[in-house]
């Protein structure tokens, strides 16, 4: 279980080269200008893909350079690997999010993980070697991408009708590098614990680690959805009056607030049973861990709510030196944590650092102050409303 998350958190750094930012772009770009939406997508495509090769031939370089003796890891890592070459398919979920039909896509995501999640059990049952997972998962990748493309073509767009120009790539890439370099920042910063547990202890530190993030992590859906849900209209408002968008934006801080503060509470009270019925007597020691990072599911909630913001008033920069910053502090944090308290040190290193980077990191500038006041106001009560809050002082 450790080899496996040490993988998956390895090809995940990469993730961002291949998507090259442009999910936030492309929708915000499909709202603004519907009869562009072909130009667009077909545009967005080619350039994932060129973004995914690259991406994947990283991965293969990266892994012999640092596990050179450990051919197990270097297969499943390159396996792993091939799904950056499926994120050009990511359009269709890019589409159905402009249209406001994100409901296609988390039926055809949850389709096939259950049907996936049957085949993964059929694997247990026959003590398949964890090889056959990866591959299990790459294939669930492959069924994804190719049913949301045609779920788009039934549903309007086909992918004959998109188009490719390349200045319109070069403008979409003008307006997404800044979100290329703070994703790369987001993910080596919410994956290098679990690459430097792999390297300073070793992958059963990972194993320990991880069973307790993928609780912690599984609140992590909720903002991605109602963001998403919420992002055309929220494009729309910024565009009539932006007195109302930063109402419409305290909204939404206090509601994601309200669910990841709740999701806290029951996860941190109830982990001992968790983790028992879950995993079982010999991950133990991942009850701590838990206790520890569910907290930092607040930090990510506001965080992913923030872009918004920044995407919309096109304030990407800013983002990029505080997540910088962050991901320096979460390096040397491990690496004085991890060495003290091993996986729950990794665990209070994370929660500093998320806490930083989305929250009071939005004290280093000026132009994002109103955004620490904002989460703050989320977070001291507890999802209530500003005007509620403000009668409370």
């Amino acid at each position: 279980f450790g080899l496996l998350n040490f993988a998956l958190a390895f090809t995940g750094l990469f993730g961002a080269i291949a998507t090259l930012g442009l999910q936030g772009i492309v929708v915000r770009d499909i709202v603004r200008d519907p009869e562009s939406a072909r130009l667009t997508l077909g545009t967005a495509a080619v350039l994932q893909l060129i973004g995914g090769l690259l991406s994947f031939l990283l991965i293969l370089g990266a892994i012999v350079y640092l596990r050179p003796d450990d051919a197990l890891a270097r297969s499943i890592v390159a396996i792993l690997g091939a799904m950056m070459l499926l994120k050009a398919g990511e359009i269709a979920v890019y589409w159905f999010e402009s249209q406001v039909r994100s409901k296609y896509t988390v039926w055809v995501q949850n389709g096939v993980f259950l049907v996936f999640a049957a085949i993964k059990v059929g694997l247990i049952l026959q003590q398949a070697p964890l090889i056959a997972f990866v591959w299990a998962m790459l294939a669930e990748a492959v069924v994804v991408a190719l049913i949301l493309l045609i779920v788009m073509g039934w549903r309007g767009l086909a992918l004959r009708s998109l188009r490719v120009s390349f200045g319109r790539g070069v403008i979409l890439l003008r307006d997404s590098w800044p979100l290329i370099f703070s994703a790369i920042a987001v993910t080596a910063y919410m994956k290098i614990d679990q690459l430097m547990l792999g390297q300073m202890i070793g992958d059963e530190a990972v194993g320990i680690y991880s069973a307790a993030a993928r609780i912690s992590e599984i609140w992590y859906f909720i903002p991605v959805a109602i963001n998403a849900s919420f992002q055309p209209l929220m494009v729309k408002t910024r565009e009539q009056s932006a007195s109302l968008f930063l109402s419409r934006l305290q909204s939404v801080f206090n509601l994601l607030a309200l669910f990841s503060m709740a999701g806290c509470i029951v996860s941190a009270v109830a982990a001992g049973p968790i983790i028992f019925y879950l995993y079982g007597s010999k991950y133990t020691e991942a009850v701590a861990v838990l206790q520890i990072h569910i907290w930092s599911a607040i930090f990510v909630f506001l965080n992913n709510t923030s872009w918004t913001w920044y995407i919309l008033e096109n304030k990407q920069a800013i983002a990029i030196k505080r997540l910088f910053l962050g991901l320096l502090m979460n390096i040397l944090l491990n690496l004085l944590l991890i060495s003290l308290c091993g996986a729950v040190g990794a665990a209070v290193a994370t929660l500093i650092t998320r806490a930083f980077v989305a929250y009071f990191g939005q004290l280093l500038s000026r132009e994002t102050r109103h955004l620490f006041q904002m989460m703050t106001i989320a977070i001291f009560t507890f999802g209530m409303s500003e005007k509620f809050a403000k009668r409370c002082r």
